[in-house]
């Protein structure tokens, strides 16, 4: 599916942490999601999900207002300083998929 430019962007990504790495991811993702709420406006929805059954298999749900917004998370120091300087290189497996809305409930 095609998106616009000024279509909502949501982001669905799962992680898989190394052993030993579970709380340190979190507290983590703790300074990142304070970051976004303070610093990125065009962030709608950021959260983060851990499987009760298995705490290194983490999700995260993110809704962006356009792609624009969603780049500029990317490129982000907060993202670059933490997600990807710290948190990638303790990851076992990652998958981000990204999708434009189609209709809301």
């Amino acid at each position: 599916m095609a998106t616009s430019s000024s279509t909502i962007i949501c982001v669905a990504a799962e992680w898989r942490v190394q052993p030993g790495h579970e709380a340190e991811v979190l507290r983590l993702m703790q300074q990142a999601a304070a970051a976004v709420r303070r610093l990125e406006p065009g962030n709608l929805v950021y959260t983060v999900h851990v499987d009760p059954a298995d705490a290194t298999h983490l999700f995260m749900y993110e809704q962006y207002a356009n792609a624009a917004a969603l780049q500029a998370h990317i490129d982000s120091d907060h993202f670059q300083q933490l997600v990807v300087a710290q948190i990638v290189p303790v990851l076992t497996e990652r998958k981000v998929s990204r999708y434009g809305l189609a209709a809301t409930l």
